[in-house]
């Protein structure tokens, strides 16, 4: 029997056991679909860690406070002050600087009122990482900070360029809306109930486009600079010590001198803190792998049910498969009297398995792509789906349908002709 009369019997096989045949499929398309989506997930993640630690610097250190520490009363936390003495030891890095932030800062201007902003205080070697902003006006400067001027910087969120369907449901910005509606540049704007002048307005690349590992800084409705002066002595939030910073960020250039800076800071900070461990100081690209580990886990259990998936709809198949030879017993022993070998009764179902394997491998692969389209919020990702990965997941299934069909053609090939013939 050719391949194509075989393929034509195997569908009309798949419609006289419409039931088992779309179970089986259905459980190979779940499988597949899985398969797809992890596949491109993983390399979606790969493409953007390399582009994050490019823009964040290959030797990004960053300290945080000891989540859960109960303080001894030697040490003030961490400070900036701590930030300073980094770059007065060692002037030679590209960048150190120090942030706070304050979440749900009341803001107001001309008519748009949030209780939702981010306040990020900071210094102007904020900019030499991450940036990815384009700019109108100016950032930050020395002398913002030295005479901890009035002034601040705002983030305009970028949007989308597809968004994507689960995203359709989100409110927009509110201060994105506000800032298409007047120009804040030059403009006052009140924070916490003081008047700060706007220099500068940093527009973020659309959600789907940034390359940036951690997009934002905070919640709500967006994200305002200040300087970090200013912020000491007008938005420090009460009990809590107004040197007090939430991270400081310093860039050693390189991978190769990350470790050499980390222990340097490490023991400067072990001597200011008078001995508490009341800080953290970790490479950044030690965060990013935690995180994509911590994908990965996920992705792996979604591989795990997808592969558990596949191998159902093999079952299924073999079943299907069984039933098609029960049913065909007297067509099996007519053809081997008319002169069709074993191997022709043997490829014939077995291509008529890997047909309908195929069809569930198909179906799949467009489910898989239907998910990284609605699941994720990076429109890149698509970029990620390989034809490569979808060939690797329809060889699966199919080879998943040839082995379990393998038994029961090669039962078929096995009938005795005359004794085949005489079934009913």
């Amino acid at each position: 029997m050719r391949l194509g009369e075989a393929a034509a019997t195997g569908l009309r096989e798949i419609r006289a056991h419409t039931t088992r045949s779309v179970l089986s499929c259905l459980s190979i398309s779940i499988g597949v679909a899985a398969m797809v989506y992890t596949f491109s997930t993983i390399e979606g993640m790969e493409r953007r860690a390399k582009r994050a630690v490019a823009l964040a610097g290959h030797g990004r250190i960053l300290i945080h406070p000891k989540e859960g520490y109960t303080a001894r009363g030697l040490s003030r936390g961490l400070a900036f002050q701590d930030a300073d003495e980094i770059r007065r030891r060692w002037p030679e890095l590209p960048m150190v600087h120090a942030t706070v932030q304050r979440w749900g800062s009341k803001t107001a201007f001309e008519g748009f009122k949030a209780d939702d902003i981010t306040v990020l205080a900071t210094t102007p070697e904020w900019a030499k990482r991450d940036w990815v902003y384009a700019m109108r006006g100016r950032f930050l400067n020395g002398e913002d900070v030295r005479e901890a001027a009035r002034v601040c910087v705002v983030i305009q969120p970028g949007g989308w360029i597809r968004r994507p369907p689960w995203a359709r449901r989100l409110p927009p910005s509110g201060l994105g809306k506000a800032l298409e509606r007047r120009d804040w540049l030059g403009r006052r704007v009140s924070i916490e109930g003081h008047l700060f002048t706007v220099v500068g307005i940093l527009r973020e690349p659309p959600r789907d486009r940034d390359p940036r590992w951690f997009r934002s800084f905070g919640g709500g409705s967006g994200t305002i600079l200040v300087p970090l002066t200013t912020y000491r002595y007008l938005l420090a939030r009460r009990g809590r010590p107004p040197e007090a910073v939430d991270r400081i960020d310093f860039d050693t250039g390189d991978a190769a001198t990350a470790g050499l800076y980390r222990r340097r800071v490490e023991s400067l900070l072990r001597a200011r803190h008078r001995g508490e461990p009341d800080f953290e100081v970790k490479d950044f690209r030690e965060v990013m792998q935690g995180a994509i580990n911590q994908m990965r886990k996920y992705a792996n259990a979604i591989l795990a049910i997808g592969i558990v998936a596949i191998l159902a709809g093999g079952i299924g198949i073999m079943n299907v498969t069984l039933a098609t030879v029960f049913s065909r017993v007297r067509e099996i022993g007519i053809r081997r009297a008319l002169g069709a070998t074993r191997g022709d009764i043997l490829g014939q179902f077995l291509t008529e398995a890997v047909r309908l394997g195929a069809v569930g491998g198909l179906a799949g692969s467009g489910l898989g792509a239907a998910a990284v389209t609605y699941l994720s919020p990076r429109a890149d990702r698509m970029a990620a789906i390989s034809p490569l990965h979808v060939a690797g997941a329809l060889l699966l299934a199919a080879a998943a349908a040839f082995l379990f069909a393998l038994y029961p053609a090669y039962q078929a090939s096995r009938l005795d002709p005359v004794e085949a013939l005489r079934h009913e």
